[in-house]
């Protein structure tokens, strides 16, 4: 069937567990006139009798790409996962398209079924597919009275992120196992998180958590308490972690390179800002860096990059940025080397706590301009029976605009 009037050959169709029983109109009149359907084995299980031919999805997704776009010209309809751009497979196929060649018809997303269960306002829910990712990502939404719905893969990541919840100290959280919502073998179970879970849990499967617990949670404002980090002493601390934060200043989709991680802590902020934000750390010590990956695990951004070795070696095959962070292996040759490959408008700010270092930063604000600010903290402590304040070293810190 060839293109008439600019008519898209290929339809993504919302497919859920109640099979054509659940489709509009449009949906299935969709699905009865075309002449090739694709499908994933337990989306083709449900599929009735048709005049068309029927290829099943293969595992990994990735591989039935070309053989799909192989079918242009032909009528084909895709069979998706409910809501194709809701955590479905709609945003990796639209990648290889043209806008004019597909069209979607969403059915009632897994998140909606859930909700509409639960009698929970979806608008005040989160949403998590972690069915395909790391179930660590839950990390920063565990916050006392919050309700998330999380898309998970089978029973055994239920167990896991029950696990997860309990040891992230939400262990009275009520958690409700909803399966195949939709279809004929729909069920929906409540247990706690710490209570020993049914056996027969079964794909596909989400599950509402009503969190509960007396934490600790993650705050929302940057500076997190010193002790979410594993470290050696090699730490940006919090109050100045707050500061280096409001002046590196993330926003949602942004990069940053963070240079001498050590223990990953800025770069971990950074992506704890926005989960579409993206980071790389640079670090010459090994130890160090596998500390940084582990942290930023814990804390629920896994996808944070650590290279080992040289900025200046380590950089140069990484995307640009939108801004730099310099905690660690400050010199001219590393600034030099910025100013050079760094596109105009990328926000650098680095923090020196020597004497040599600070000189530099102090002879670089006179040749790149920006703003040199001296940081000072001292905490109360005691002296014999009394109290006196105990000075830190003082931070130097530049911030500019390349």
């Amino acid at each position: 069937m060839v293109e008439v009037n600019n008519t898209p050959w290929l339809t993504l169709l919302g497919w859920g567990e109640g099979g054509t029983q659940e489709l509009t109109a449009a949906s299935r009149a969709a699905l009865e006139s075309v002449e090739v359907v694709f499908g994933a084995r337990r989306h083709l299980r449900l599929l009735p009798p048709l005049n068309a031919e029927v290829i099943e999805w293969p595992v990994p997704f990735a591989d039935g790409i070309p053989e799909l776009l192989n079918q242009r010209g032909r009528g084909v309809v895709m069979l998706v996962s409910n809501d194709p751009f809701w955590f479905g497979a709609g945003s990796t196929l639209a990648q290889h398209l043209n806008a004019d060649e597909w069209m979607a018809l969403p059915a009632p997303s897994t998140f909606s079924l859930a909700a509409s269960r639960l009698g929970w306002p979806l608008e005040r829910c989160t949403c998590l597919g972690l069915h395909a990712k790391p179930l660590t990502r839950i990390r920063p939404y565990l916050h006392a009275g919050r309700r998330l719905l999380v898309l998970v893969r089978d029973g055994a990541a239920v167990a896991e992120l029950a696990s997860l919840v309990s040891r992230f100290g939400f262990a009275a959280s009520q958690l409700t196992v909803l399966e195949a919502l939709g279809g004929d073998n729909e069920r929906i179970r409540h247990c706690h998180a710490d209570a020993s879970l049914p056996q027969d849990i079964a794909h596909p499967v989400a599950v509402g958590v009503e969190v509960a617990g007396s934490g600790p949670a993650l705050p929302l404002t940057p500076g997190l308490p010193d002790h979410f980090y594993d470290h050696d002493g090699q730490i940006t601390k919090q109050a100045i972690r707050a500061i280096t934060l409001s002046a590196l200043a993330p926003m949602p989709g942004e990069c940053l390179w963070d240079i001498g991680t050590g223990s990953g802590s800025i770069a971990i902020e950074w992506l704890l800002a926005h989960p579409d934000n993206q980071a790389v750390g640079v670090e010459q010590n090994a130890e160090r860096a596998a500390r940084a990956r582990r942290n930023a695990e814990n804390l629920g951004v896994d996808w944070l990059e650590v290279k080992e070795g040289s900025a200046l070696e380590a950089l140069n095959d990484t995307p640009l940025p939108d801004a730099v962070f310099i905690g660690g292996g400050l010199s001219q040759a590393l600034l030099d080397d910025l100013w050079q490959r760094l596109p105009e408008g990328v926000r650098v700010v680095a923090n020196a706590v020597t004497l040599e270092s600070e000189a530099l930063l102090a002879h670089w604000q006179q040749k790149a301009g920006g703003e040199l600010l001296r940081l000072e903290l001292a905490n109360a402590t005691p002296i014999g029976t009394r109290r006196g304040w105990k000075a830190s070293y003082p931070i130097v810190q530049w911030r500019g605009v390349r």
